[in-house]
């Protein structure tokens, strides 16, 4: 079962990078995260979604928000679509272990290995103000208006 709104959200420690990595404990009591779980690299209904959050990344920035989207692609992989995209955001990997923050947050599809569609918004407190999770083939719509209203 995915986390919702009013628990504590699960620490993460995900890859960005060979040696770099973003952590929640990186943002408690100075940043909101929004953590957005996404299937696969390099794919169409993904692409759309990582164009939406650039599109409203000022937004949240403004709201002091950290934008970390992730999955369970290789970082080098992440890090490739990143650059093609030309986007400015956190793209982080969850590839090893495999998957484990996905599964901390209930989102993770054992049979594929790869994570749903989940969306966390989390307080600078470190609980989830709002989630929302989406089965791998279905597409969010933009989330910025209800995760935003979710730290207020």
């Amino acid at each position: 079962m995915a986390v919702e709104a009013g628990q504590q959200a699960p620490d993460f420690d995900l890859q960005v990078t060979g040696d770099t990595r973003v952590r929640l404990e990186d943002f408690r009591g100075e940043k909101n995260v929004l953590l957005v779980f996404h299937p696969y690299a390099f794919t169409g209904i993904c692409e759309a979604e990582a164009c939406d959050l650039q599109d409203n990344l000022e937004r949240y920035r403004a709201a002091d928000t950290e934008v970390v989207f992730v999955s369970c692609d290789a970082w080098p992989a992440r890090q490739a679509w990143k650059k093609e995209l030309g986007h400015d955001y956190t793209f982080a990997s969850d590839f090893w272990p495999h998957g484990a923050a996905a599964q901390a947050y209930g989102v993770f599809e054992e049979a594929r290995g790869i994570s749903v569609r989940g969306t966390f918004m989390i307080g600078k407190d470190g609980v989830v103000k709002w989630a929302l999770v989406h089965a791998p083939g279905e597409q969010r719509v933009s989330l910025v208006e209800e995760s935003l209203a979710a730290v207020g």
